[in-house]
């Protein structure tokens, strides 16, 4: 049985063609397409939201390692073997971060105050890599200001957004 499944696999997937046809590339894809939504799944939500670097850091990478068992460039069973330990890893990570601030931003990076109380630190900006202009355009995007004046605080987000919380002056 083992045997039959092998050579089926084989034939089907084109495991030992030095050129790969149009039956294999397309059962490859259904069969990398299907694991994909598996590792997906297995993965944290988070990553498919795209929530930090870390996070698009993983999906560049699978795309590149699972691209390459649909092509033939590497060898199939491994390469989704090596994607499959990339989510593993992810997730490992993830779980670690939770536990531990100071890993959570080793790997995730740190939120970064750009204005307190109407005032911009032009430090902090700098640092960023942020304009005046930059910092305008968010607080137009998410609460329709045109300047930092009622702004209580603003932080770059460790997924590169810009948060805004207004002040509650009476």
């Amino acid at each position: 049985m083992y045997e039959e499944l092998a050579i089926w696999m084989t034939w089907t997937l084109g495991l030992d063609e030095d050129e790969l046809g149009i039956r294999h590339m397309a059962v490859r894809a259904i069969v990398v397409f299907a694991f994909a939504v598996m590792l997906v799944r297995l993965g944290s939500k988070r990553f498919i939201s795209g929530n930090t670097a870390y996070d698009v850091i993983l999906g560049v990478m699978l795309g590149s390692i699972i691209s390459r068992a649909i092509t033939g460039q590497s060898a199939f069973l491994p390469t989704l073997c090596a994607a499959l330990v990339i989510v593993f890893l992810h997730r490992l990570f993830s779980r670690i971060a939770v536990g531990s601030d100071a890993f959570g931003t080793l790997i995730k990076g740190n939120t970064s105050l750009l204005v307190r109380d109407g005032e911009v630190d032009w430090d902090a900006m700098k640092r960023s890599n942020l304009s005046r202009n930059d910092l305008l355009e968010a607080l137009r995007l998410r609460e329709n200001l045109s300047d930092w004046e009622k702004v209580k605080e603003a932080r770059l987000e460790r997924n590169g957004e810009i948060s805004v919380i207004l002040r509650q002056d009476p």
